[in-house]
Order: structure tokens, then sequence, then C-alpha cells
């Protein structure tokens, strides 16, 4: 018997969990998460409410409850070096060690990972901890810059200008008030082309690669409006996408597994789970954009409702080290997910109204949800997700679309995720950038 905790409560959690449930393999789930998710709990022995800051409470829940393996879900646990507390008392994680996370919870550290084995996919970059020399910088750069919080911050620490901010002095003051937080920032040239994301299974030595996803940050239609963390995603069955070449594709795993040995030979310490890579082609080939130490979300829901090789005893090979000997696949269909969240969202989003769904849809994935009782209630963040799989990426948005219209409360989508419209459109517009 195999006893996996997952740790987290989000949509992304809810995909994990339900793959492992899936397994042919003999298994009980348990799950540790600040809230009750009532499709996770459905799939599990027990559950636990906690803060994912308690390591300790973790741990010792774990002890507890003889658990074999732990699957960390969100960012947060990773940095709070959950998984080196776990390792300490004998329990492996599909999650890595802080020391490596630091990929994720460090964007200076990540770019000098980057510089070390696969510089030319770095921009020009400089670092601050005050604001000295913010504007000669950013002179220098043309005024075309990004201001990324070197800190956590759910996918909404990046501000760009001629988007989020419209002059000089808007980025002075961004980074100003990152200062006053006690934070420090990059400060990179703005790259401009089609972002897409490649995950990869990492067990330390070996990577295995998932489809290509594309992720949407924008809160509204036509990409405008403040960054999210992620209104939603689409991949294509060929798991690749149209403005992307084969080249551009074996590049970004090709850096994936660069940088999962550099970080082994600059920390002594593999990594061990999920390694994802945010990049965007531009005229000058593929850049990074930056990684993250765990799956997406909403990517988690593309590459996981299509993988057809069973997810527990992929998981045990990553943390067994024989990744290598594990023959990883997916169907060959397209996937569109849409999530619904609250109005307001993400700067002052409604929270505490009721949300009304059928929970034993298969392609439902709750997240930012509370139990009242019997009663669902939005959370205050992204409230749940729909995914549509067909072979062809019009009747998967078509699916979707049908699907996510169906979950009921004062929410909002973006209808355009996936359309052929949006997608043509940045085809299109990929194809002027190169010439």
């Amino acid at each position: 018997m195999t006893n996996v905790l997952v740790v987290g409560s989000g949509a992304r959690e809810v995909a994990i969990a339900r793959k492992i449930s899936q397994s042919n393999l003999e298994k009980s789930l348990f799950c540790v998460a600040p809230d009750i998710n009532p499709q996770i709990l459905n799939l599990c022995k027990d559950y636990m409410t906690s803060s994912l800051d308690r390591v300790d409470e973790i741990v010792g829940y774990a002890l507890l409850k003889k658990i074999s393996f732990v699957f960390v879900g969100p960012e947060n646990p990773l940095a709070f070096g959950l998984v080196n507390k776990l390792a300490e008392v004998g329990i492996p994680s599909v999650g890595p060690k802080k020391e490596v996370a630091m990929i994720e919870s460090s964007k200076a550290f990540a770019r000098t990972i980057i510089d070390s084995c696969d510089k030319d996919k770095n921009p020009q970059r400089k670092e601050f901890t005050s604001t000295d020399s913010v504007v000669d910088f950013i002179e220098e750069l043309g005024g075309n810059y990004v201001i990324k919080n070197d800190g956590l911050m759910g996918g909404k620490g990046v501000k760009i200008s001629g988007e989020h901010l419209m002059s000089i002095d808007e980025g002075l003051r961004y980074a100003t008030e990152i200062v006053e937080n006690g934070g420090s920032f990059l400060i990179e040239e703005k790259l401009v082309g089609e972002e897409f994301s490649l995950m990869s299974f990492c067990d330390g030595l070996t990577c295995k690669h998932m489809p290509i996803v594309q992720d949407h940050k924008r809160a509204f239609e036509g990409d405008v409006g403040p960054n999210t963390g992620g209104m939603g995603t689409y991949s294509f069955s060929d798991h690749t996408l149209p403005f992307l070449e084969k080249n551009d594709v074996l590049e970004a795993q090709k850096t994936n597994e660069l940088v999962a040995k550099e970080l082994f030979k600059k920390t002594g310490t593999p990594f061990v789970g999920i390694l994802y890579g945010g990049f965007m082609l531009t005229k000058n080939g593929v850049k990074v954009i930056e990684y993250n130490a765990r799956f997406g979300d909403p990517e988690a829901m593309n590459v996981l409702s299509i993988l057809k090789t069973d997810f527990l005893s992929l998981c045990l090979a990553i943390i067994g080290g024989s990744l290598s000997g594990m023959d990883v696949k997916f169907e060959n269909l397209s996937t569109v997910c849409k999530y619904a969240v609250p109005s307001g969202y993400p700067d002052s989003p409604k929270k505490g109204f009721l949300v009304g769904c059928d929970i034993t849809d298969e392609n439902l994935y709750l997240a930012s949800v509370k139990l009242d009782g019997g009663a669902l209630l939005a959370g205050g963040s992204r409230t749940a997700a729909y995914i549509g799989k067909e072979k062809n990426i019009v009747e998967a948005e078509r699916a979707c679309e049908a699907g996510v219209k169906k979950i009921s409360g004062d929410l909002f989508h973006r209808k355009d995720v996936g359309t052929n419209a949006l997608i043509n459109s940045r085809v299109k517009r990929m194809k002027r950038i190169l010439g």
C-alpha cells in the first residue's frame, strides 16, 4: 500500500489527486491544506486543515499517517523547506528541496543559474536593492523594460512597460514600493514575442518533458488588464503550438535539462519534482521568462488530463531516481482550460458568495472555495477551472466554454482563451516579429 500525501487544495491539487487516484497500484490518498476542497476530500482517506507554513505540523501528520511520499502542489511550502524537513525524517517528496526551489523563489538566482549553463536564453538585466540608478538603467534599455519583484508573488509581481507601467515615473514608483516593503527586484529588457510553457518531470538526473502549453496571464479578453495567476491555457494535439518550430521545442527541452543539471552542480542538491520553464519565442530565438519549481496552474490540468502513463508509477520513479526507464506518454488530444473567477479579480475580488457546479464532473477543477455546511462559497481567488479535451482545438474550446458557463455565481471568465481568433492573431503576430 502506497500512502500519498498531497499538499494544497487548489485546482492543480485536484488534478494531482485525481490522477493519482486513477492509478492501478494500491494506494491511499491524504491531504493537508488550508481549506477543504470537496473534490479532493472525496478522494481522500483523511484530510487535515492547516496553514501551509506550519512545516513541523505537516511533517508530524505525515509521520502519523505513515505516508510513503508527499506531493507538494504550491510553491510556498517548497520555499519554506517542507521537502527538507520531510527528508530529515525519511519521507521523500515529489517537489524540490528549498536550495533548488530557489529557481522559483528568487528570480535573481534563476538568472544566475541560466547564465552558467545557457546564457543566450537570458535577457539583459540588472539586480536592485534600492532605487539608485533605476532610471539610468531603464533609459539604457530604451524605455522597454520589465520590473520583477525577486520573491514569490503568485504570478502578480511582474510589471511591463507599455502595459502596466506607462512612464518611467510609474516604473520608479513600483520599484520604490518594492523597496519600501523590504524587497529587492530585477529590471530586465522587455522581450517581444509569444510565451509558452514547458514542464518536465525530473528525478535529479533525467528530465521527461510534457506537452507545450500557452497560458493567459492578463485578466480580460484581448490580453488586457492586470496580471493574474492565470486565466486559462490551451495545448494542441501534437503537443506543440502553431507558432513554434520543432527546433524551438528542442531548445526549450534542452534548456530545462541544462538547468536541472546546473542546479545540482551549483548546490549539490538534485532537483526532484516538476521543473517548469516559462519561455518566449522572440526574433532572437527562444528566451527564458522565468522558472517555477512545481506544476503550473492551470497548466497542470492540461497535461495531467491527457497523461496516459500511470501517474503513481511515474511519481515513484521520480523519487526513486529511475525516471530514465519510464515511457512517459500523453494522449494526442487538444486541451483548453478556462478559469471562472470572482468579479473584481485580481485586485479586489468578491468572496463568500454561493458557487453552483457539479462537483462530480471530471472536467471541473475546484480551486479557491470553502465549504460552509453543505454550501460551496467562493474563497476570493480563482474559483474553478473547466477543461475541454478533443482532437481538434476548436472542439476542445467549444466543450470548455460550454462547461465553464455552467459554473454559477458572481463570476467571470475569458471567453477568448483557446479560440481560433486569438490563436490565429498570435500566429500572425509571431510571423511579423520573425519577419
